[in-house]
């Protein structure tokens, strides 16, 4: 379950940028795609967040209970915006979450990589980019023994708030099941 969790968090928790905060405040996903390479695609984030989130309690079980936590996200770019971090503090009922994420540009694949660590583990990366506002990141990784694919999709972007959801498929991606949902509001 904790390596489910992991691989849930690093799904929630990939985002920065390289712009000086105000900027960056400015700035929508869709502006900067059009206008840059995709280094700059989450420029947008940089600063710091409430998050609300939402975290499928034991995921490809068939349970639908939800646990919810909330907390602060905070996003620092790196590395003159090829990179960026991003630090997740959340807590509820359920306990506490912190967790790192790195998220690395690569510009002759022109995709991003979104990795995550927490409780001294280093998840796969999910890789992907940016199309009309919205980040799809792919990845493989192994939940519960079994080989899955993980999904995770940045949508609902404003200069103020973002969603995030993570989803696993033990089908070879032909179903989907949500396991995570985020949404950052900018403090």
């Amino acid at each position: 379950m904790i390596h489910g969790l992991r691989a849930a968090i690093a799904a929630a928790t990939f985002l920065i940028g390289g712009l000086p905060l105000a900027a960056a405040a400015q700035q929508s996903p869709a502006t900067v795609a059009e206008s840059r390479d995709g280094q700059r695609d989450f420029d947008w984030e940089v600063g710091e967040w409430t998050t609300r989130l939402s975290r499928l309690q034991r995921p490809l079980s068939g349970s639908n209970t939800w646990v919810k936590y909330e907390g602060v996200t905070v996003v620092r770019p790196v590395l003159g915006g090829s990179a960026n971090l991003v630090e997740l503090k959340v807590e509820g009922p359920a306990g506490r979450i912190e967790g790192l994420s790195l998220r690395l540009y690569d510009p002759d694949a022109r995709q991003w990589s979104l990795n995550f660590a927490g409780g001294g583990v280093l998840t796969r990366p999910v890789y992907g980019e940016f199309k009309d506002g919205r980040g799809v990141f792919y990845g493989q990784d192994s939940f519960g023994g079994r080989a899955i694919l993980v999904r995770f999709i940045i949508s609902d972007v404003t200069a103020n708030s973002a969603r995030f959801e993570q989803a696993f498929s033990n089908d070879g991606g032909v179903n989907w099941e949500v396991n995570w949902i985020a949404v950052d509001t900018r403090r």
